[in-house]
């Protein structure tokens, strides 16, 4: 891309996303997005002509891996820090998706205000993981808000999905395996039940570092675990199944 247009600013870079040549800008002094989103990206089931809404959508990396993977009709991605909007408005101009998928400004404990009650098929969320009793709170502020409950919490989360769902709608959420407890009994005080459950563990000898969680509102309380993740079969060198996800 031609630099020189305008849709690059300082300390910004174009990253490849490796599907349907898709890119995303990003800026390397803020947060980027990780392994999670993308493992959320191919976790996450999109029917054809459904309507998917990304909560807490950053630089939208979610809407736009969806997009390429899925058969949805719409995707939105609900972001509140102003940066990350822009950043994100650029990326679909970038590639050519202004027809598929919006990026809007606001809260996410405001959702189901802005979007209306059962607007969505799908809701998407990498939320942040840690609460106000885990780790430390990076002095950065996008990076704070993107991996601690500061400007909303997990009940803010789930609450407002389960407004903006349709019955029968699913919200798919990668997390961290400590808290999915907390998780799933909060998906259930709001009538989300989980349904599909999968560990992600970055070596085949060791604990899990992240869960990927189908729930469904309305749902039975059947719940399937898949067969584990495992991202590196060596150190530096990923599983077929994680370059398969990412589209290498």
């Amino acid at each position: 891309m031609d630099i020189s247009n305008g849709l690059l600013k300082p300390d910004e870079r174009i990253d490849e996303l490796h599907r349907n040549n898709y890119r995303i800008i990003q800026n390397t002094k803020k947060f980027c997005f990780g392994m999670d989103a993308v493992l959320l990206s191919g976790f996450a089931k999109v029917l054809l002509g459904e309507t998917v809404l990304d909560l807490g959508t950053g630089t939208g990396i979610i809407p736009i891996l969806l997009e390429a993977k899925t058969s949805g009709r719409h995707f939105t991605g609900l972001e509140i820090q102003s940066e990350s909007v822009d950043m994100a408005r650029r990326s679909v101009i970038i590639n050519k998706l202004e027809d598929k998928i919006d990026i809007e400004l606001g809260d996410i404990k405001e959702a189901s205000t802005l979007f209306g009650a059962a607007s969505f098929d799908v809701v998407t969320c990498n939320p942040p993981y840690m609460n106000h009793s885990h780790g430390l709170v990076n002095p950065d502020s996008s990076k704070a808000i993107a991996r601690h409950e500061i400007l909303c919490t997990l009940d803010d989360v789930v609450r407002e999905a389960a407004k903006v769902l349709k019955p029968n709608g699913r919200i798919y959420m990668v997390h961290r395996p400590f808290r999915l407890v907390d998780i799933i009994n909060t998906c259930s005080l709001y009538k989300l039940e989980a349904k599909k459950m999968r560990f992600v563990y970055p070596y085949i000898h060791k604990e899990p570092n992240m869960v990927l969680l189908e729930c469904v509102k309305g749902g039975g309380r059947n719940l399937l675990v898949d067969p584990p993740l495992i991202v590196y079969k060596e150190p530096g060198v990923y599983t077929d199944e994680i370059y398969d996800i990412y589209g290498y």
